[in-house]
Formats: structure tokens, C-alpha cells, sequence
């Protein structure tokens, strides 16, 4: 036999040294001691001697290595991802649902919850009311006052809204140790460089979504140059203010500004109401005058031609166009005036000739 054996104590054993002597590859004595303090501890452990006492141990071996390694399950919420780990080592990551990684300390397990949304205000802070359950907000000065592009001062107030990215979660867990003072550090840089290119007036009062949209991409960008594994959801301005000091002349400025806005559009607003009018009636005019040009040059051509014929049947008979002439130009001047008829032919003549008078006569007659 390999070993044996020996009574009295029972379950210690030695190797049997051969017909030759001792074997050359035999362990040393201090190995030998090593075994024999192990199988005391063992005996002490679980009663028994011999070959049974050492079955036992392997038994129990057993379902303790069972159960170690039974307990590397573990549950993923719904809204988390796990992060297996061997020795410290990242090896993949698992959805939600029953999940199997080596125990521990082989393995570990680390959760993050993805799709949880993370809120940090820059400029300000809140704490409980002790008399009350509301919210007592408390502000930062050395967080919110920046210097603007023109060199005025402005206090602002926003809130970051970010959430871990669920395609690099990895990235979040091992790339950066303290996840949300790198997000405020990343968020007051950029509203810093945002708000140090504009100036002081276009920032309190119209710029502020512009404002919003590029701090968000310019901490985005930072973020993912750091491979920091963060989505940045939103950023939220809650106040744009000039500093407390000159708040009031501040607002007056911007009541002056508001009130040269309205005049503009006031005047803007009169301009397009007189302007058209004002061309409508000078479109009237000048077609009143082309259409005056158009009958004047068509009766002046129109006398143009009488003349024309006139003077064709004067040429052919002098006298009596002349006679024609003279007795229509004196129909025309005498016809509407009051005549009296004098006859001057005879030797015996009277002078005056006495005529009835028609018209009268024949107006009242019309009348009746």
C-alpha cells in the first residue's frame, strides 16, 4: 500500500517506504506534518475514523462547492443592467431577468439603473423646511455668476437632466470615478463658454432656448470625448438674472427696450396700413390722367380732321363755305340770347320791327 494507517490515533497516514528504501520523489517531513495537523482539524470537524471519516469531508466538499457556486445566480430589475466581473475584470453585461456569474471572490456582480433620469442644479441648491414641507431653495453665487461676452455680469440658474447611456453602461462604471461631479463640472464649463459668447440683453430676454441647446451639445461632446457613458437629456434654464445689485436699472433697461419694440411695431403697423392706401390713390390719379390724356388727344384729333374736311370744301367753294361758316358761328353765339330785330332795307323803314314773342309762349305752353 501507498500508505497506511497507524492505531491509536487513527486516520494518520505515512508512505511506506518500499523494499528499496525511501522513494526518491517522497514528500518532506514538513509536508508530512502538514497532512497530519489537517487530518486532526478534519477529525475535530466531523467524528469518525479511517476511510469514512475522509468520505465524509469529500461529501460535504462537495455540496459546499454546489452551493458556492449555486449562489453566482442573480436577479437584473427591469430598469437595470449588470456588470459581470471576474477578479476585478469586466467580462460582458446582462439584461434583465435570471442572470449566472461566478461567486464570489471570484465574481462579482455591479447593477446600474439605466433608464433611471438624474436631476443636478448649478447655481442653486434646496433643503427641507423644518416647519414646513416645502422646499427651501438656496443660492450658489460662486456656481451661477458668469461673465458674459460684452463684460456685464449674469447670475444663472439650470438644472441638467442625464440618465446612463444603456449601450455603454461600461463605460459609465469604469471610464470615471464620481459620475455626477463630472456631470456639474462638464455643465458649468459649457453654460460658462455659452453664456461668455453672448451679450448681457440677448441672453436675459430671447436667447434663452438657444442657450439650452448648446450647452447641451457641447456637454454632450465633452462627455463622450471622456467615454463617460451619460446622456444628457435636457437642460433646463431656471432663471437669467442680472446681478442683485443692479437688478432694478437692469429691468428698467429692459422695459425701455420693450416699449421701443411696441413703438416699432406700432409704426411698422401704420406704415402698412398708409402706404397702400397712399398707392391706391396714386395709381387713381394717374389712371384719371391717362384717361384724360386719352380724350383729350382724341378730340383734338377729332378737330383736327372737321378742320381738315372743312377746309377740303372751302378750297372747292370759298363763298359759300364762308356764308356756312358765318351762319353757324352765329347760330352758335346769338342762339341762346334775347334778339331784337332791326330793319334797315327800305327808305320808309321803321327801324325797329316788332316780332312775337314764341318762347314764352311756347315754355308755358310746354308747361301745360
Amino acid at each position: 500500500m501507498p500508505w497506511s494507517s497507524e492505531g491509536g490515533n487513527g486516520g494518520s497516514w505515512k508512505p511506506s517506504p518500499g523494499p528499496w528504501g525511501p522513494r526518491p520523489n517522497a514528500p518532506p517531513p514538513e509536508f508530512e506534518e502538514f497532512l497530519k495537523r489537517a487530518q486532526d482539524r478534519i477529525r475535530k470537524i466531523v467524528p469518525g475514523s479511517g476511510g469514512v471519516g475522509f468520505r465524509s469531508v469529500i461529501a460535504l466538499i462537495l455540496i459546499g462547492s454546489i452551493i458556492w457556486m449555486m449562489s453566482g445566480f442573480y436577479t437584473v430589475g427591469p430598469n437595470e443592467v449588470g456588470l459581470n466581473k471576474i477578479f476585478g475584470r469586466y467580462t460582458g453585461k446582462t439584461g434583465p431577468g435570471l442572470n449566472y456569474n461566478l461567486p464570489f471572490p471570484i465574481g462579482s456582480v455591479e447593477k446600474l439603473a439605466v433608464t433611471d433620469r438624474n436631476t443636478i442644479n448649478i447655481g442653486f441648491s434646496s433643503r427641507q423646511d423644518s416647519r414646513s414641507s416645502s422646499q427651501i431653495p438656496i443660492d450658489l453665487p460662486e456656481e451661477s455668476l458668469m461673465l458674459t461676452g460684452d463684460d456685464n455680469i449674469a447670475d444663472v440658474k439650470f438644472v441638467v437632466i442625464w440618465q446612463i447611456d444603456p449601450t455603454h453602461p461600461e463605460d459609465y462604471a469604469f471610464n470615471i470615478v464620481k459620475q455626477r461631479e463630472t456631470v456639474k463640472a462638464v455643465a458649468e464649463s459649457a453654460m460658462r463658454e455659452v453664456i461668455g459668447r453672448g451679450e448681457i440683453l440677448p441672453i436675459l430676454t430671447v436667447e434663452r432656448p438657444k442657450i439650452e441647446s448648446a450647452v447641451q451639445e457641447i456637454m454632450q461632446k465633452v462627455l463622450n470625448e471622456y467615454r463617460a457613458g451619460i446622456l444628457v437629456l435636457q437642460v433646463q434654464l431656471q432663471s437669467v438674472d442680472p446681478p442683485e445689485q443692479v437688478i432694478a436699472a437692469f429691468k428698467d433697461v429692459i422695459a425701455a427696450q420693450q416699449d421701443q419694440d411696441r413703438l416699432s411695431n406700432e409704426a411698422q403697423a401704420y406704415a402698412n396700413r398708409v402706404v397702400p392706401e397712399a398707392r391706391g390713390k396714386a395709381a387713381a390719379i394717374i389712371q384719371e390722367a391717362e384717361g384724360y390724356k386719352l380724350q383729350t388727344v382724341a378730340e383734338a384729333t377729332g378737330q383736327a380732321a372737321r378742320f381738315n374736311k372743312v377746309y377740303e370744301q372751302y378750297k372747292k367753294a370759298p363763298e359759300v363755305t364762308r356764308e356756312r361758316l358765318y351762319l353757324e358761328t352765329m347760330e352758335r353765339v346769338l342762339g341762346g340770347v334775347d334778339k331784337v330785330i332791326v330793319d334797315q332795307s327800305g327808305a320808309q323803314a321803321q327801324g325797329v320791327v316788332p316780332f312775337l314773342q314764341l318762347g314764352p309762349l311756347t315754355s308755358e305752353g310746354a308747361r301745360k
